[in-house]
């Protein structure tokens, strides 16, 4: 029997809500482009500056030496891995291409993807078939609109050398189904990199039950963390052998006149100048989410999207975009004769924070559904159900601007 997860109640939303001052001048519904920092991270952050401020960056970072290196077993429990096995990087794009280029393609090499990958990833992709001349194997999505796993083993064959996958793509709403695609790669024997950019911080992580190689992540998005911190998971086992594309003297210590050693864990893939600020924010980010638990976060984002949905629904000339058996908590969808760009700028002026997504940013997905650019809602576990329904009504107020100034132009002309 299943066990049942203790919902967010009324008292605690309100300790969050409390913890969240920038929910007090609007409707923040943007937690899949940057949400917003609870107030310890910020406290956290702005400590350490000011300590920055009187030391210098070497007297703080010395003073707080624990604090920084209590970062890393943070980031593990965030994903059920080994602290040895974090590196703290710049972002998760970063992440993504330290890991990548650790891959010493050749001619012929071949990487499977997604319909839906995302644009930073893939014209990586195209740059490696460009220089190494690899071949790039799109793997077709299911009836869902998710990876088809039973078309990915038929994909891989001795000349595959990476599976690269987004587990929850910028637009669509989408879940892949990370965790059967590890199944797959270790049934192959096939390195796997996954791309949580969007996950983490929404979804409960274990990257053993991934099966993934490598993971990369970011402190932005649904994390609460500071824009400029990320990180990359790396599988142990994938230590001894592969290595960085990039070392310094951090990552790989210059031990003689002729020689370097790569550093025993993940931290091989970090070099020696970072901003220890963010570092110190995302940390603190990834104890706020834990102490809350993510399988309660998961259940209250996905409880607040479906209200997005129903209530989208019900809306005349909506039309959803979205994808998957279990959708995420990032809402994707336009407004018939009303452009996306126009959506976002009226809610704006209500006050009500959301986003588009472009096609360029996941063109395969876009240009096989036909998709133009869309509105992206992305309801976070701090929001409440009024802002939701206050949400749709700016949004349903919208389409009615736009039809009224339609009728104008049409009565005038």
């Amino acid at each position: 029997m299943a066990e049942t997860i203790r919902p967010i109640d009324s008292e605690e939303l309100a300790r969050l809500r409390a913890d969240t001052p920038g929910l007090r001048h609007q409707t923040f519904l943007l937690s899949c482009g940057a949400s917003l920092m609870p107030r310890p991270v910020h406290d956290a952050m702005r400590a350490y500056l000011d300590l920055e401020l009187m030391q210098g960056g070497y007297g703080a970072a010395e003073t707080e030496a624990k604090k920084l290196d209590d970062v890393y077993p943070s980031i593990a429990r965030l994903l059920n891995a080994s602290p040895d096995e974090i590196a703290l990087v710049e972002n998760a794009t970063v992440a993504w291409q330290l890991a990548f280029q650790s891959f010493q393609f050749h001619l012929g090499d071949a990487v499977i993807t997604a319909e839906a990958e995302y644009a930073a990833n893939y014209v990586m992709l195209l740059q490696a078939r460009k220089r190494y001349g690899i071949e790039i194997r799109i793997c077709p999505s299911n009836a869902f609109g998710e990876i088809d796993v039973e078309a990915l083993s038929a994909l891989i064959d001795s000349r595959v050398r990476l599976i690269a996958l987004t587990w929850i793509p910028t637009n669509g709403g989408l879940a892949n189904p990370a965790a059967e695609v590890g199944r797959i790669a270790r049934a192959h024997g096939v390195p796997y990199l996954l791309d949580a950019c969007q996950a983490v911080g929404q979804l409960p992580i274990d990257v053993e039950a991934l099966g993934c190689d490598f993971l990369a992540g970011t402190a932005r998005k649904f994390l609460r963390g500071p824009r400029g911190a990320g990180f990359l998971y790396v599988n142990s086992r994938m230590m001894t052998t592969l290595e960085p594309p990039m070392i310094d003297h951090y990552g790989a210590p210059w031990v003689s006149i002729d020689r370097y050693e790569l550093r025993p864990d993940a931290r091989r893939y970090e070099s020696w100048e970072n901003n220890y600020a963010a570092r110190i924010g995302m940390g603190i980010a990834a104890d706020y989410a834990i102490a809350i638990g993510l399988d309660r976060i998961e259940s209250r984002c996905n409880h607040l999207a479906r209200r997005f949905r129903d209530g989208l629904g019900l809306q005349r000339g909506a039309r959803l975009h979205d994808l998957g058996q279990a959708p995420s908590a990032i809402v994707s969808f336009t407004l018939d004769g009303v452009d996306s760009n126009d959506v976002v700028s009226h809610a704006r002026s209500h006050k009500v924070s959301i986003s588009t997504s472009m096609a360029s940013s996941t063109r395969i997905d876009a240009e096989r559904r036909n998709l133009r650019t869309l509105v992206r809602v992305a309801p976070h576990y701090f929001n409440d159900e009024s802002e939701v329904d206050h949400a749709l009504e700016v949004i349903g107020s919208a389409a009615k601007t736009a039809g009224s100034h339609l009728l104008c132009h049409t009565s005038g002309s």
